[in-house]
């Protein structure tokens, strides 16, 4: 079954990390990357350019509407994603535990209507 794996995390309360703990926190996504690829659970994942380059598109009354940036009555954003075939929602709760943002954000679970 093909899981979402949302990562959110807050782009306003983080400090910018230093250069070190910067190249650490990409290790660790190397990491999870390379170890759900290798158990063969990874269809695809990518971060996400920060909310304030979204464009939200609306229709109403037959008119398209936008404006910048997401539109999010919550301190966190999504930051990212990771689709993956697990074979059941336990077993993609598992996966989304090592993801990294999870120590410091959340990890939203969502199964893939098929």
């Amino acid at each position: 079954m093909l899981y979402m794996l949302l990562l959110y995390g807050s782009e306003a309360g983080e400090e910018k990390p230093s250069a070190k703990e910067r190249r650490k926190l990409f290790q660790a996504y190397e990491d999870f990357t390379q170890w759900i690829k290798e158990r063969g659970k990874y269809r695809d994942g990518n971060a996400l350019e920060p909310s304030s380059a979204a464009t939200v598109v609306r229709v109403r009354d037959g008119k398209t509407l936008t404006s910048a940036g997401a539109f999010a009555q919550t301190a966190e954003q999504l930051g990212g994603y990771y689709l993956i075939d697990a074979d059941n929602l336990d077993e993609a709760i598992e996966i989304a535990a090592r993801v990294p943002r999870a120590t410091s954000g959340r990890v939203e679970v969502r199964p893939i209507q098929v």
